[in-house]
């Protein structure tokens, strides 16, 4: 049978504009996918640079972007006998998700909890994950750790506060404007800074001027002030550049101050479906049991989705951005 869909698309890189919402065909599925009919669909800064043409794109145009998602499984390949048609499922790492069908391989078909919206699985598979690994394999934080995390009032940053929390740790969070301080204390920050501010300074005051066992670094350009905040043995884990390159970090600097630097990527951790399904399982229970909290996501119908990117682009959204089909 051959489906027909709609689905976001562009044609050249560009500004948002580029973006139109037509009608295309369907993905027909080989005989170890499932095709998805999608409900939920998260919008993230990956697909700002997809768009734009700083990140790679495999196949030639029209391009379809996003890479996580939550839907109904519509059809079942032949190969297939974990997932049935019907059953919900997410995923993290899918490409042409801003369709309202996506062919997913079985093996990244997360079983999805009724306990869980089809919406709150879009807005945590991908940053949910992210804060999972770099609270536990990047770092792994402790009892009484003080840890600081940039762009708290984020996707990924709300929920880095969270597990930071959860895990025992006294949180300082960094944010760019007082709306988005509220929101990162919502989240559970102890104390809140804004960049505008001597951070590292303040930092230093409330650490009794050791400074942090552990920045989460998501901006880049901050990366100097990071390791100034930072205690002698204490790490920075990179794992984002929002705000722009990081400059060279000199070797001789981690020696004298025993510093680490370390990085963070989430497809390094995602390698296996035993890996996607227990460390989603990890985030659901949380969730279900009300450990962590998802804020209300903004939402945006995928016709729309043009909006929805000039939206994430003027950097005034607090918590995630979904698109619904």
């Amino acid at each position: 049978m051959v489906y027909v869909m709609k689905a976001l698309v562009f044609e050249r890189f560009g500004d948002a504009n580029v973006l139109e919402y037509k009608e295309l065909e369907a993905p027909v599925i080989g005989p170890s996918q499932v095709l998805v009919r999608m409900k939920a669909i998260g919008l993230n800064y990956a697909d700002i640079y997809r768009r734009k043409g700083n990140y790679h794109l495999a196949g030639n145009p029209p391009y379809i972007l996003g890479y996580e998602g939550a839907g109904v499984v519509e059809e079942v390949g032949s190969d297939v006998h974990s997932v049935k048609q019907g059953d919900r499922i997410a995923f993290a790492d899918v490409p042409h998700a801003n369709a309202e069908l996506v062919a997913v391989p079985a093996d990244k078909a997360i079983p999805l909890p009724e306990a869980i919206s089809f919406e709150t699985a879009a807005s945590l598979m991908l940053q949910g994950l992210t804060a999972q690994y770099l609270t536990s394999d990047s770092y792994s934080v402790k009892e009484g750790d003080a840890v600081l995390v940039h762009a708290s009032a984020g996707g990924v940053g709300q929920l880095l506060v969270q597990m930071a929390k959860l895990l025992g740790a006294r949180v300082i969070g960094l944010t760019s404007s007082e709306e988005k301080a509220e929101a990162a204390r919502r989240a559970g920050a102890d104390r809140v800074y804004l960049y505008s501010s001597n951070w590292v300074e303040r930092v230093l005051h409330d650490t009794d001027g050791l400074g942090v066992n552990v920045v989460y670094e998501s901006v880049g350009s901050t990366i100097s002030d990071s390791f100034n905040a930072t205690k002698i043995g204490g790490t920075v884990v990179f794992y984002g550049m929002a705000g722009g390159d990081p400059e060279p970090i000199d070797p001789r600097m981690l020696m004298d101050t025993s510093k680490t630097l370390t990085g963070g990527d989430l497809w390094n951790v995602l390698t296996s479906h035993e890996q996607r399904v227990k460390r989603s399982n990890q985030l659901f229970k949380w969730v279900s049991e009300g450990l962590i909290k998802v804020e209300n996501p903004t939402v945006f119908s995928l016709k729309d989705g043009a909006e929805a990117h000039i939206y994430l682009e003027s950097r005034k959204s607090t918590g995630k951005i979904l698109l619904l089909p």
